[in-house]
């Protein structure tokens, strides 16, 4: 165990609303403790008025860290003195750093987070061997379309419903995207080496994912970023046809790692032991 010299409690936490089902609180309470840190990881509910307000007093509160969460993550990149150049380019903050002097930086750590889990489960895998396809077109694909293009991805066809909402990761990234809605998908499929699933379709309490399971080969990487079931239909298929099935939990542990390091200068280690505690929660 390493043990902190620190004497002074570091406070840190993650503010959104709705806030009591997030895991945060548990995967960095856990690091504090195993790394020996005097500090606190604390959620805080808070509401779109208020988030402006509330985001200026944490400085004052002696905060060090706060992840930042749905709602709140386009906004916060206005009420950041600086932002690094991912979460420019995202347009979303999700971690943002205080410094002794009171200023905030903004990141993004879910493009890391992402590709992390991505190379830990398939160590072999590479951007530009192959066609890559994103179903989706919101704020978890904006990363996840990042991570993918700076990875070197050549190809990235993203397959949403609103074919607009699309074409606008099209105009950030450029021609390296390709847009499509679902009535592409069969033909699609055929030649895609690796499926990324960023809709919240197929989570518990949400409709089913509509995809024709039939067509996965074997071998493509298939990732789902719902880890609520840990194993939806999608990676349950994926592994009947003897694909690479990896699970969201991944990501969601490795952006935490990201942010911690950021506040604490320490980077805690995403182990099977903290992966069991967040799924006996």
């Amino acid at each position: 165990m390493i043990v902190s010299n620190i004497e002074k409690p570091l406070l840190a936490g993650v503010v959104g609303t709705p806030i009591s089902h997030s895991l945060s609180p548990l995967i960095h309470g856990y690091w504090l403790r195993e790394l020996g840190i005097k500090g606190y990881y604390i959620p805080i509910d808070v509401s779109r008025d208020n988030f402006p307000s509330v985001i200026e007093a944490f400085p004052k509160m002696g905060f060090c860290g706060i992840n930042v969460t749905l709602p709140h993550k386009e906004i916060a990149l206005s009420l950041c003195d600086s932002v690094s150049d991912q979460a420019a380019l995202i347009g979303a903050v999700n971690t943002m750093t205080i410094s002794g002097k009171g200023k905030i930086h903004g990141d993004n750590t879910d493009a890391y987070g992402f590709m992390q889990s991505l190379t830990d489960a398939n160590p072999s895998w590479e951007a530009n061997d192959h066609a890559i396809m994103v179903l989706g077109a919101g704020g978890a694909s904006k990363a996840v379309v990042y991570a993918l293009i700076s990875a070197g991805a050549e190809e990235v066809h993203v397959v949403n419903r609103n074919q607009e909402r699309a074409e606008l990761l099209k105009n950030k990234y450029g021609d390296r995207i390709r847009t499509h809605d679902y009535s592409s998908l069969e033909d699609l499929i055929k030649n895609i080496g690796t499926i990324i699933n960023t809709t919240s379709l197929g989570m518990i309490n949400k409709p089913k994912l509509s995809f024709p399971f039939n067509l996965l080969k074997e071998g493509t990487s298939v990732v789902d970023l719902v880890y609520n079931p840990l194993e939806t239909e999608l990676l349950r298929e994926a592994k009947n046809r003897n694909c690479i099935a990896i699970d969201g939990l991944g990501m969601l542990l490795n952006q935490a790692a990201q942010s911690f390091y950021h506040w604490f200068d320490l980077r805690p280690e995403v182990d099977n032991v903290l992966r069991k505690k967040v799924l006996s929660k």
